[in-house]
């Protein structure tokens, strides 16, 4: 299975883009990734029904791909719950799973149509650049449960 994460733009804060690298070099023992840093135009506010140009670009660069789309409005899980997901994503053949942050005006409703599967990482708030740290976090962690290895303890 390939893990590709898709985000708006370069992370700004230094100490975070470190932070991603590492967790970057860790996922990478685990599965093939690839991260995507995308220009994600906006046409209009993300409450908008109808998908923007850079969207409609974005999935068709994503036809195939298992979509997961990080909202505040999406399903949340434990650590052990999205370990167990991502065990049966890739035991279940999936090819290629894509998860993609916005900026911080979000997606429109036709793009989180789109998605596979909507999931939050939190019911607080963060950043765009906190959510790219933890979501990198939690694949890893995701990976150290899956294998028995002691890093979630």
């Amino acid at each position: 299975m390939r893990l590709r994460i898709v985000w708006e733009a370069r992370t700004k804060n230094a100490h975070l883009r470190a932070l991603e690298a590492d967790y970057r070099e860790r996922i990478g023992r685990f599965v093939d990734l690839a991260i995507d840093e995308v220009r994600l135009t906006k046409d209009g506010p993300a409450s908008r029904g109808a998908l923007s140009p850079a969207e409609r670009r974005l999935l068709d660069r994503l036809k195939g791909s298992y979509k997961v789309l990080l909202d505040a409005r999406g399903r949340e899980w434990t650590s052990e719950e999205f370990a167990e997901w991502l065990g049966r994503r890739a035991l279940g053949g999936t090819r290629e799973l894509a998860f993609v942050v916005g900026g911080p005006e979000g997606f429109s409703t036709a793009f989180r149509d789109q998605a596979d599967l909507v999931l939050s990482l939190s019911r607080m708030t963060f950043t765009h650049d906190w959510a790219r740290a933890l979501l990198l976090e939690q694949v890893y962690r995701a990976f150290t449960i899956l294998r028995g290895y002691p890093y979630p303890r």
